[in-house]
């Protein structure tokens, strides 16, 4: 007689056996690849005086390189959250040939090396390349600027925001948009207070997430920046040139700071999502 196993979920059912041995593959797992690495950055950083740590990281060359990080950042995932909800709109509402093709494309910058985007982003909007030829003629410079910067983070982020909201796209009912319209409402406050509440959640994910990206980039953006001390040298790249002059301390300081800004924004945007959950259902 075959013998019924009963298993555990989350209310009480076991599904998967062997919690002990899955919980510690996971945990080796996490430490190994994210803990251990993260908490060296602190251990390396901790060589530091608080006093030589505050001289590095708020030094006027380093404090330039965060500004043009963050505000080109910043500026990008403002960006990509526009193009991205449209983008994800289109392709979750609309059928027409070549939909997945497009689709693949999204995730383009996840497969592309950084360091190719990069040169192919700064051949195009050069002076002399096809689209920055266009603008220089109107007296606008591209590369070696921050638009350039800010252009190179677009390409990297936009992929996140696409992402985050067409799932959530795909799974919301069009009935309440019927009925909002059966109701007398137009097709722009429709949007406004029946669409876009459910997809605000997924579009600030989205931009934490390319703003977190676009404040670490570094392959894709290094050749377009120029890299001109006190206005388009990125916060990565000092980290670079530290790691070249074998400065580990100072690197680790510059990177430290940016992993807490990371960590800080995101800790913000989770806790604003938790917020709104518990709001909604309330």
């Amino acid at each position: 007689m075959q013998q019924i196993v009963k298993v555990k979920n989350k209310k009480g059912v076991r599904v998967i056996p062997g919690f002990g041995l899955s919980m510690g593959v996971t945990v080796t797992m996490l430490s190994v690849f994210v803990l251990i690495p993260l908490a060296s950055i602190f251990i390396s950083a901790g060589q530091l005086s608080f006093r030589e740590f505050m001289a590095v990281v708020v030094s006027k060359q380093v404090l330039s390189g965060y500004r043009v990080s963050l505000s080109c950042a910043f500026l990008a995932a403002l960006v990509n959250v526009i193009f991205g909800l449209i983008l994800a709109w289109v392709l979750v509402r609309y059928d027409f040939p070549g939909r997945r093709v497009m689709d693949g494309l999204i995730e383009l910058p996840f497969a592309l090396p950084t360091a190719v985007a990069g040169i192919a982003l700064t051949y195009l909007y050069s002076d002399k390349g096809w689209i920055g030829s266009l603008f220089a003629k109107a007296g606008i410079k591209i590369a070696y600027t921050r638009i350039g910067i800010t252009i190179a983070m677009i390409f990297v982020g936009i992929p996140f925001v696409v992402r985050a909201v067409q799932p959530v796209l795909e799974k919301l009912d069009i009935q309440y948009e019927e009925a909002a319209m059966m109701l007398g409402a137009g097709k722009v406050r429709i949007f406004f207070k029946v669409i876009l509440p459910e997809l605000f959640p997924a579009l600030l994910a989205g931009f934490g997430l390319a703003f977190a990206r676009g404040i670490g980039e570094y392959g894709s953006v290094v050749f377009i920046a120029g890299n001109i001390p006190y206005k388009t040298q990125i916060a990565p790249l000092l980290i670079m040139i530290k790691l070249e002059q074998y400065n580990y301390a100072d690197a680790t300081a510059i990177a430290l700071v940016l992993l807490l800004l990371s960590f800080l924004l995101m800790l913000i945007i989770n806790s604003v999502q938790l917020y709104m959950q518990k709001f909604s259902k309330g």
